[in-house]
């Protein structure tokens, strides 16, 4: 396992530099001119073409696009992806006091998820058609049609007019206080966790339905074998593949509902980085932030990978 996860890195470094050239350029293609945004800022910039000369010199965008790349590669290379535009900031700096918050969001909405759709799940298919089942699947169609920005939205607005209380949007560090940084989190938490525990309980329960009904599972029922070991050692287990891959398949959507979800809560993550650096039409900032997060789900994906070899001793590594 060691090796093949040696060969699955090493198979990142070019997808990364496809993924770099293919963010690099499309960034650029956003509409609008961060040197337009730049000038007409500026009080002290007439607007002629000299003063956006100066400044499109001063940035390194006078040069051909594919410079650009080569220059910016090259410093990604050593771990340097640039400085800010507008603040003239290291790029990795601006991430890096980001990439925590955006972090802890999602792994706390895929916990949330992971408690929500694993019970929920096996317990519909293990009680099909009972009461149970039907409030499970009702819950999530119901989970499924709300959009998590307009709950949200909702859960921002609505408590804060009835009863004067809004969700907490002051961060404190988690090792300052775990407290309080749960009181943070813990809502927008539950809101991306629904939303996601609706598709995983689905699948969840699919796949129990059809490894219920497998040739092994009633030899094990004939056994006289209790309900709770047939159902949790012989059952669960193969029916986690497909639930695993659809999980790895969510976790790029989960980074795109923190983006509003961080706006909404107002949370100073990667998503409302981002969100503020296309606003600017920061490039070094965009190109960056989509970086490091192509870099975390290819991660997730490799974790994944990783997993099918406990949940199925037939898969096999040595290849």
């Amino acid at each position: 396992m060691g090796a093949y996860a040696l060969r699955r890195l090493l198979a990142l470094i070019p997808t990364l530099f496809v993924a770099s050239i293919i963010v690099f350029s499309v960034v650029r293609l956003v509409p609008g001119d961060v040197l337009d945004l730049m000038l007409s800022e500026n009080a002290y910039s007439s607007g002629a073409p000299e003063d956006r000369a100066q400044l499109e010199r001063a940035l390194g965008l006078d040069k051909p696009l594919y410079l650009q790349y080569l220059s910016w590669a090259g410093n990604a290379v050593r771990g340097d992806l640039g400085h800010s535009l507008w603040r003239d900031t290291p790029v990795t700096q601006e991430i890096a006091a980001r990439l925590g918050v955006t972090l802890e969001l999602g792994i706390l909405a895929l916990l949330i998820a992971l408690l929500i759709a694993f019970p929920v799940g096996i317990w519909s298919a293990v009680r099909q058609e009972s009461l149970g089942d039907n409030i499970g699947r009702s819950f999530s169609i119901i989970a499924l049609a709300i959009p998590n920005f307009w709950l949200g939205t909702l859960v921002v607005i609505l408590p804060a007019l009835w009863w004067g209380w809004s969700p907490p949007s002051q961060l404190t560090p988690f090792f300052e206080s775990p407290l309080e940084n749960l009181k943070t989190f813990i809502v927008p938490s539950l809101i991306l966790g629904a939303s996601l525990s609706a598709v995983i309980m689905r699948m969840t329960r699919t796949m129990m339905l059809e490894v219920l009904r497998q040739d092994y599972i009633r030899t094990a029922w004939a056994k006289g074998l209790k309900e709770r070991r047939v159902v949790l050692r012989h059952a669960v287990k193969n029916a986690m593949i497909p639930v695993i891959t659809l999980i790895g398949v969510l976790v790029p959507i989960l980074f795109g509902g923190t983006v509003i979800i961080e706006q909404i809560f107002r949370l100073p993550g990667l998503g409302q980085l981002l969100l503020e650096a296309v606003t600017s039409r920061d490039y070094p900032i965009i190109t960056g932030v989509f970086l490091v997060t192509g870099m975390v789900v290819m991660l997730v994906n490799l974790l994944v990978d990783l997993c099918y070899g406990y949940l199925d001793p037939k898969v096999r590594y040595d290849r």
